[in-house]
């Protein structure tokens, strides 16, 4: 049977106690831990500084920090809240992870609802980790860049949340929501080799067509694109999902040429192309596929000037279906990592980064994840278990959090069709943020068209509209297919597995000995509480405490409501300051 804590309410300035017995029930149930080696850090941390000195706008933290990660460009954002000196001191440091998807912004709303300022009010160091691709985090190679990247990606975001109210009180128009889509979503993205779009202009009449365009640049362009996915773009897509991809690209470019007389021309050389493709790169095979495309745009040289209607145009149609295929290619480039960099990678960077600004006594921190900030947690003392190593972690608190969807009726359900690879790579990415952005004056106005996305949110009458407001405006991230691509496995038979299928992360959550406080709403859709108990009952009985905030009559949670709801800093805050307090040792 799983322990429950009953509802307990108290307001922010009040200081927090407890019934002793329940306190002496919590820890008494986690107070034995076993004695591991300590586990070793997969890379050396290279932090490039200790404190960004010019701090954007939109980080509200005192001090903002970055870490840098030995294998990637990638430089990792730290928001840092010094503990009060009014609090009791406290002997760890507190690391927050935030969901999928989502920036350090949801655990700090604003003064009156701040999730990372309450915890620090009461004495804990706190810090939170923005991942990859996430709010603040940047790529760069020295600190000055990096403190330029960080600030143009605040006024980005600020500029995005004022563009997408800036409608004067009406619904945004289908134009200007796709402006607001574009401005947020698209990456900047350079040609390869720094090949500019040529400029189509058709001379003289419809007898003979031509175009003005550099023949040899759009052979280089081809051979490129070919050679790129060849090799598998990077690591991102395995051998089968890279020959869908070809076979996709070029049945783009037959349906240019159907019902033409060169249609049977093209045929044969996609069928070289074809068989080329599957053998063994080396530079002979480069010099063939080179001729290839040579070949293929002679072919749509000799259909522009046909004064066949659907050749007309036929260059810069060719040429445009090269460029927008690059622009995919190089989507799935920059978006190249999934959920296990975050746990492998970006959690262990953090950790490490804390442990040496902070040095607590016994090497340890507390640690809080949100939604898939709590995933992150349960894989990685799954993982660490499974390894028999420390996983330096006091105690963790999850936080609409599971392992295993496949009983429940999330929401989360509606990324199934991605988890098919094909259909995926016609979806790199999932520009999430622009997206909710897009929608928020279709949800926030009449007539309300998409308002049963603040539902997925935030319960009813849980969050004051301004604070709503900024969480769907400012919070969320595009998220890359490859990681939606894992997170999918939640809701298979096993639950979440590694990238290789070869690890499934709720088999071994049982070896675990580190106490844990799992909470749940009774309204959230996206985590559902039947999920949440699904990967709870895992864990060793004496480990785990859970908690369902909500009442049949009374107050309700949605996904967001146990960070940002009016109600969290009465009831769900104390609650997890008693769990933390109680393991603080």
């Amino acid at each position: 049977m799983l322990p429950k804590m009953s509802t307990m309410s108290m307001s922010m300035s009040m200081s927090i106690s407890f019934q002793s017995d329940m306190l002496s029930a919590i820890c008494k149930g986690s107070s034995t831990f076993c004695s591991l080696p300590r586990a070793t850090a997969p890379f050396r941390l290279r932090a490039f500084s200790t404190a960004v000195a010019d701090k954007p706008s939109v980080c509200t933290a005192d001090e903002l920090h970055y870490v840098s990660l030995s294998n990637s460009d990638w430089k990792l954002a730290l928001w840092r809240y010094n503990p009060s000196p009014l609090a009791p001191p406290r002997n760890h440091p507190l690391l927050l992870l935030s969901g999928v998807g989502t920036n350090a912004i949801g655990y700090d709303l604003s003064p009156e609802s701040s999730f990372a300022r309450y915890m620090s009010s009461q004495g804990f160091e706190t810090w939170i980790l923005e991942v990859r691709g996430a709010g603040l985090s940047v790529q760069g190679s020295n600190s000055k860049d990096i403190e330029q990247s960080a600030n143009a990606m605040s006024e980005k975001m600020e500029a995005a949340s004022e563009s997408a109210t800036a409608t004067n009180g009406a619904v945004a128009s289908n134009k200007e929501l796709n402006n607001i889509y574009c401005a947020v979503s698209e990456p900047e993205i350079s040609t390869p080799n720094g090949v500019e779009t040529e400029n189509v202009a058709i001379k003289g009449d419809l007898t003979r067509l031509g175009t003005v365009w550099d023949e040899s640049k759009l052979v280089a362009r081809l051979t490129e694109t070919l050679m790129f996915l060849s090799e598998r773009v990077s690591g991102f897509l395995s051998e089968s999902q890279s020959r869908v991809m070809f076979a996709k690209f070029l049945d783009q470019i037959s349906k240019l040429l159907v019902d033409s007389p060169l249609y049977e021309q093209y045929n044969e050389v996609r069928e070289k192309l074809s068989t080329l493709f599957e053998t063994k790169q080396n530079a002979g095979i480069t010099s063939q596929i080179t001729d290839l495309s040579q070949k293929l745009v002679n072919i749509i040289e000799e259909g522009q000037l046909s004064v066949s209607p659907q050749l007309f145009d036929l260059q810069a149609r060719f040429t445009s279906t090269i460029e927008d295929f690059q622009k995919q290619l190089d989507l799935m480039v920059k978006y190249d990592w999934d959920f296990d960099h975050y746990m492998e990678e970006d959690v262990p960077a953090a950790i490490e980064y804390i442990m040496k600004q902070s040095m607590p006594k016994d090497g340890k921190l507390l640690a809080i994840g949100h939604s898939m900030g709590g995933i992150l947690l349960y894989s990685m003392l799954s993982r660490f278990g499974f390894e028999g190593k420390d996983s330096n972690l006091a105690a963790v608190v999850t936080l609409a959090s599971s392992l295993d969807y496949t009983s429940s009726k999330s929401t989360l359900k509606l990324l199934l069709p991605l988890a098919d690879p094909a259909q995926a790579l016609n979806v790199p990415v999932v520009p999430l943020g622009a997206m909710l952005a897009a929608a928020y004056p279709l949800s926030s106005r009449p007539p309300y068209v998409f308002s049963w996305l603040n539902t997925l949110i935030s319960a009813e009458d849980m969050m004051d509209p301004d604070l709503l407001k900024r969480l769907v405006l400012n919070n969320f991230c595009t998220i890359p297919a490859k990681l939606v691509l894992q997170l999918t496995t939640a809701f298979r038979e096993r639950g979440l597995c590694n990238r290789n299928g070869t690890f499934f992360y709720k088999d071994h959550l049982h070896k675990n000995n580190i106490p844990i406080l799992a909470i749940a709403g009774d309204q959230d859709l996206i985590c559902p509480p039947e999920a949440v108990e699904e990967t709870v009952k895992l864990i060793p009985e004496h480990l785990v405490t859970y908690k369902v905030f909500g009442e049949p009559e009374g107050s309700h949670y949605a996904h967001y409501d146990l960070v940002g709801g009016r109600l969290a800093v009465e009831q769900v805050y104390p609650c997890i300051i008693e769990f933390l307090s109680c393991h603080d040792k």
